[in-house]
C-alpha cells in the first residue's frame, strides 16, 4: 500500500466506532491520509458504523490493516484506561495528528457511571497527552480534544462563547472540564500543539439509539411503519444547538491545519427544543402532534388518529438538568472559515429515512 501523500494522521479515540469517529475516519481517508483507531475489545462484533471502510468486517486481529479506496484503515485493540497499550501503540505508529474522540458520552448515565466516566473522559485525555510526552513526540503530534457544550451547564452567558465561564452539572460534564485543563496545561506546560473543539450537540443516523434524537427518530420511523405505538422521553423543553455530525469533523481537521493551537467553539447558533424535534420528526411522516396535560402528565397526541404516541417518564430526568445551549461560532468562522451545511430541518429528516429504511430490513434493528 502506498504512503500518505500528506501526513500520516491517527484517528485516536477508544470510541472510533462511535458516531464521530467514523465520519471523521471517512473525512482524512478521503484526504490520503493513514487512519489508525482504537477498538476495545467486546464478545461481539461493534464495529458497525465503520464496516464500510474495510474489505472484512469478520477479521478484528490486533493491528489488522483495512484496505479502503483510498489510503490504509488500522485498528487496535487498546482502551484509555490503559496507559501502557496507549504508550505502545503510539511509539509504534508514530502519528502527526491525534484526534482524542473517546469517551463515555452519555450525560444520563455518568450520573450512574461518575467513577468510570471520570476515568475513561478526564483521566483518559491525561493518560493520552502523558503518552505522546513518554514516546516523546511533543515537538510532532498535533492533538485534538473533543471537548463539549455541557462545559458550560448551568449557562453565565447566552449565547456560549470561547470566554463563557463553565458551570458543568453533570459527572460528564465535570470529568470533560478536568479534560479541557489538562489540555491546556500541556500546551502551555510543553509547547504542544493541542487544542480543544468544544462541539455543541450534532447528531446523525450514526447516533447511538439510547441519546434522545436517535431514540425520537427510531421511535417514530417505527410508529410509522405499524411497529410501534407510543415511546416516553424526558425533558421535553430541554433546548439545544444541533448541527450535523459530519459538518462537525471538517471543523476538527481544520483546527488542527492552524499555525497556533486555540481552542473553538463548534456550533450552528440555532436553538431547538426536544419538544420541537419531536414535532418535526413525526411531521415529516405526515403526523401532527398535539400536545396534551403538564409536567409528567403531559401526552403528546396524533392529530389525525388521536393516538397518542408520546408520554413523558420522570426516569429520563437528569438529578440537574440543563435547559439551555447555545453556541457563538464566530470565533470558526472568522479564523477557520467553517460553517455549518446541514440545517436543522434536513437534519431531522435525514435521520427519520435513514431509520424507516432501517425499520423496513430489521424491525428489531
Amino acid at each position: 500500500v502506498p504512503q500518505c501523500s500528506r501526513t500520516c494522521g491517527l484517528n485516536w479515540c477508544c470510541l472510533v466506532l462511535f458516531q464521530d469517529g467514523s465520519y471523521l475516519a471517512e473525512f482524512l481517508l478521503a484526504k490520503g491520509y493513514e487512519v489508525h483507531g482504537i477498538l476495545r475489545r467486546s464478545s461481539s462484533f461493534n464495529t458497525g458504523r465503520i464496516e464500510h471502510l474495510y474489505q472484512n468486517p469478520q477479521t478484528h486481529t490486533e493491528g489488522s490493516k483495512f484496505l479502503s479506496e483510498s489510503a490504509d484503515y488500522t485498528l487496535h485493540y487498546g482502551d484509555l484506561t490503559d496507559s501502557t497499550c496507549l504508550v505502545k501503540i503510539i511509539n509504534q505508529v508514530k502519528p502527526t495528528e491525534i484526534y482524542n474522540l473517546g469517551a463515555q458520552s452519555h450525560v444520563k448515565i455518568s450520573f450512574d457511571l461518575a467513577e468510570y466516566t471520570a476515568n475513561v473522559d478526564g483521566v483518559g485525555t491525561l493518560r493520552l497527552l502523558d503518552a505522546i510526552k513518554t514516546c516523546g513526540l511533543t515537538n510532532s503530534v498535533k492533538f485534538y480534544q473533543a471537548s463539549t457544550s455541557e462545559l458550560y451547564g448551568k449557562v453565565q452567558e447566552i449565547p456560549q462563547k470561547e470566554t463563557t465561564p463553565f458551570y458543568p452539572r453533570s459527572p460528564y460534564g465535570a470529568a470533560k472540564l478536568y479534560a479541557y485543563w489538562i489540555v491546556v496545561n500541556f500546551r502551555e506546560a510543553y509547547n504542544m500543539f493541542a487544542v480543544n473543539g468544544i462541539l455543541f450537540n450534532h447528531e446523525s443516523p450514526r447516533r447511538g439509539a439510547n441519546f434522545v434524537t436517535r431514540k425520537i427518530s427510531r421511535s417514530v420511523a417505527k410508529i410509522h411503519l405499524g411497529q410501534l405505538e407510543c415511546f416516553s422521553l424526558g425533558n421535553l423543553d430541554s433546548k439545544r444547538d444541533w448541527g450535523h455530525a459530519n459538518d462537525y469533523v471538517e471543523a476538527m481537521w481544520l483546527m488542527l491545519q492552524q499555525e497556533e493551537p486555540e481552542d473553538f467553539i463548534i456550533a450552528t447558533g440555532e436553538v431547538h427544543s426536544v419538544r420541537e424535534f419531536v414535532e418535526r420528526a413525526f411531521r415529516h411522516v405526515g403526523k401532527t402532534i398535539v400536545w396534551e396535560g403538564k409536567d409528567e402528565k403531559e401526552v403528546g397526541r396524533c392529530q389525525e388518529t388521536g393516538v397518542v404516541h408520546v408520554k413523558v417518564d420522570p426516569k429520563y430526568f437528569r438529578p440537574t438538568e440543563v435547559d439551555y445551549l447555545q453556541g457563538d461560532s464566530t470565533k470558526a468562522y472568522q479564523k477557520l472559515g467553517w460553517k455549518p451545511k446541514v440545517t436543522f430541518e434536513d437534519l431531522v429528516k435525514e435521520m427519520v429515512d435513514a431509520d424507516i429504511e432501517l425499520m423496513e430490513k430489521n424491525p428489531n434493528a
